[in-house]
């Protein structure tokens, strides 16, 4: 008759790191593949020879893609398969992963490879204490790429501890060039004049509708798609990492930002709309929720530039940072979608050096340093439409002195000469957003 052990076995850290290194082992390989198997359309970002990186933006803009490039980019270069190791620390064998876990990494590699890895980390903001590990990696000269969907990871306290050591890069979804050409549209010189100004102006109001979120483009019902991924940064990115209990506050909370998109709003003034809806809430809840979007990338804000510097703090235009989350609070709307859209655009190259104006006059777009100002407008067909906008741009002329006036529209185009000899240019949004 066996033996019976009447003594409880207790998993001891011996076998616990033997087990994780199994989930490592697992994971280097499976990463490996990935990098070998991807087809990437190519997007710009010149990544520096001997440069680490941190890319940061909203879930599914496209960070994983640019260490995929990466990746290809030095496997063209003469690097070998076996150099790399991709881990996303999404996935569900790292739920309990811990900071302490990290050196497991390099441990695995180097019991099965004899290079110096090339590190690339998806979403690992996932873990706490990662920037400790990054710092070390960095110290000990390795090669590093990390992505990450939260604003936090660009914190003094992270820069703090990463000092000089990393290059940070925002990641956004597709501006409307990338999305044309990730659908094999080619533009060629005089393009406008030829049979591909349809095919852009098709493409266009789909962007227009629903965005550039990359993988949006493999779905048809992308509704759907992009609710999903609505719901899985409403959860993970906001709720969970945030601590927020009042789910349905910040649900109803997002909403009336939405429906506000092209208004000064203030915190005070949604709070209220929630609280008509019956649900509690109050103006501080409501700065936490914001903060906490822009926190995971899903809005930005925007200043008036005329205000006071309360007023810049309290009342603000709020957008999102693409134009298929905004389409899933709004149905049949072009306008608020048409200046979403233009504010994307212009927040991409200036971030918060981008304004609006809202003292004696109303202009939504306002950029000081270049003296640039920018009306969103569906259409200047009505005289009275076409009157107010054209003469917001006059009297804030007689303000800031502008240097460039701007109305986009959806498909008018005309120059309109002004006495002062300056030039008012009317242009769709698809001529503009390529130009």
């Amino acid at each position: 008759m066996p033996a019976i052990d009447i003594f409880p076995t207790f998993a001891t850290k011996e076998t616990d790191m033997a087990i994780t290194k199994e989930i490592f082992r697992a994971l280097i390989r499976e990463g490996q593949e990935l990098l070998r198997d991807v087809e990437l359309y190519d997007r710009p970002l010149d990544f520096e020879d001997n440069g680490r990186y941190v890319l940061v933006g909203v879930r599914q803009a496209g960070k994983s893609y640019m260490l995929y490039k990466r990746a290809k980019q030095l496997l063209t270069g003469g690097h070998a398969l076996e150099e790399f190791v991709y881990i996303d620390f999404d996935d569900e064998r790292l739920i309990e992963m811990a900071a302490d876990d990290f050196d497991t990494i390099l441990q695995t590699y180097k019991a099965i490879y004899p290079h110096k890895p090339i590190l690339l980390f998806d979403e690992i903001q996932n873990i706490n204490g990662w920037e400790h590990f990054a710092r070390r990696l960095a110290n000990q000269k390795y090669s590093v790429y990390i992505t990450g969907s939260n604003a936090k990871m660009l914190s003094r306290d992270i820069h703090t501890t990463l000092g000089s050591r990393y290059t940070d890069e925002k990641i956004y979804p597709y501006s409307f060039k990338e999305y044309l050409g990730a659908q094999g549209i080619a533009l060629k010189p005089e393009w406008q004049y030829g049979a591909e100004r349809f095919q852009v102006e098709q493409a266009f109001n789909q962007y227009l509708l629903w965005g550039g979120f990359p993988e949006s483009l493999l779905y048809k019902n992308k509704r759907r798609w992009l609710n999903d991924v609505y719901e899985k940064i409403l959860l993970n990115d906001i709720i969970l990492r945030n601590k927020i209990k009042n789910e349905m506050a910040l649900r109803m909370a997002f909403k009336r930002l939405a429906e506000s998109v092209t208004k000064p709003i203030a915190y005070n003034r949604i709070a209220n709309l929630v609280k008509g809806t019956g649900v509690s809430t109050s103006a501080s809840s409501i700065i936490q929720y914001v903060e906490a979007a822009k926190d995971a990338y899903i809005i930005f804000a925007l200043e008036n530039y005329a205000s006071k510097f309360v007023e810049k703090e309290t009342i603000k235009k709020h957008y999102f940072v693409d134009n298929g989350l905004l389409s899933i609070f709004l149905s049949g709307t072009q306008s608020p979608l048409l200046e979403n859209l233009c504010a994307i655009h212009l927040y991409r190259k200036y971030e918060n050096r981008v304004y609006f104006y809202n003292k004696n006059v109303e202009v939504d777009f306002y950029i000081p340093e270049e003296k640039y100002a920018v009306q969103a407008c569906v259409s200047l067909n009505e005289q009275d439409t076409r009157t107010r906008e054209i003469n917001a741009l006059l009297k804030l002329d007689q303000l800031e002195n502008l240097n460039k006036m701007y109305i986009i529209t959806q498909d008018e185009e005309k120059s309109i000469e002004i006495p002062n000899g300056k030039t008012i240019t009317i242009l769709p949004a698809w001529k503009w957003l390529l130009s």
